[in-house]
């Protein structure tokens, strides 16, 4: 006969959906930014088991790993991720063409005080 009580046996810790979503987000940007590997960072940092990750994105239906080709330079992986690369691209070009049209005027004034 078993000498522990009821008190005695630790269940599992259950997470709040801000918890999981905080842990989903952070693998899903480590696996942005290096591939692979996210699971077991997120598991070390946040006390959870790479089981219960890997369950939570499974229902999130995030399990699609990035492939070489996209890591090195093709835009693939989903909407939100092609909207953001075009947001900041976009952004981008604004700020070189605004650079560019201030030494064109530059250059032009120079030039016709030639």
């Amino acid at each position: 006969m078993s000498t522990s009580t009821k008190k005695d046996i630790v269940r599992g810790k259950r997470y709040t959906a801000e918890e999981k979503s905080k842990i989903i987000s952070f693998v899903e940007s480590h696996n942005a930014a290096n591939g692979r590997g996210g699971q077991s960072v997120a598991s070390n940092k946040y006390g959870v088991s790479q089981f219960t990750i890997s369950t939570w994105l499974k229902g999130a239906g995030k399990t699609k790993r990035i492939s070489k080709a996209d890591r090195n330079g093709k835009i693939g992986g989903n909407i939100q991720t092609k909207l953001a690369t075009l947001l900041t691209l976009g952004q981008d070009i604004l700020k070189l063409e605004k650079e560019l049209s201030i030494k064109s005027a530059k250059f032009n004034s120079i030039k016709s005080s030639l």
